[in-house]
């Protein structure tokens, strides 16, 4: 099942606090990006983002997903609805992350 628009415009106006959130469409569903670094996505309607230590610290309970068959788990984010909380943890784990491998040319 795909993501829909609704779901992925609703958790960007929960992370609109936070400067140079994109997005980019992937096969039915939405990779997220927090300044240059992937934190997450949404899939099936659901915000998953990677399990960085900072962010099992962040939300210990936190329950693990597969995004899609095939893939690694990830950590389901159960309260989009706190803007303040998603905000903390995209925080949180940016440091984290790791920097996006540099484009082969060609």
């Amino acid at each position: 099942m795909a993501s829909s628009k609704e779901y992925l415009q609703f958790v960007l106006g929960q992370l609109s606090d936070l400067d140079e959130i994109t997005y980019r469409a992937m096969m039915g569903e939405f990779i997220i990006y927090y300044r240059g670094k992937i934190i997450g996505g949404i899939y099936d309607d659901r915000l998953l983002v990677k399990p960085v230590k900072s962010a099992i610290q962040y939300i210990p309970t936190a329950v693990y997903e597969l995004p899609y068959e095939g893939a690694k788990e990830m950590l389901l984010v159960d309260e989009v609805d706190n803007k303040d909380f998603l905000t903390g943890l995209f925080n949180a784990m940016y440091d984290e992350l790791p920097m996006p491998k540099a484009k082969k040319k060609k």
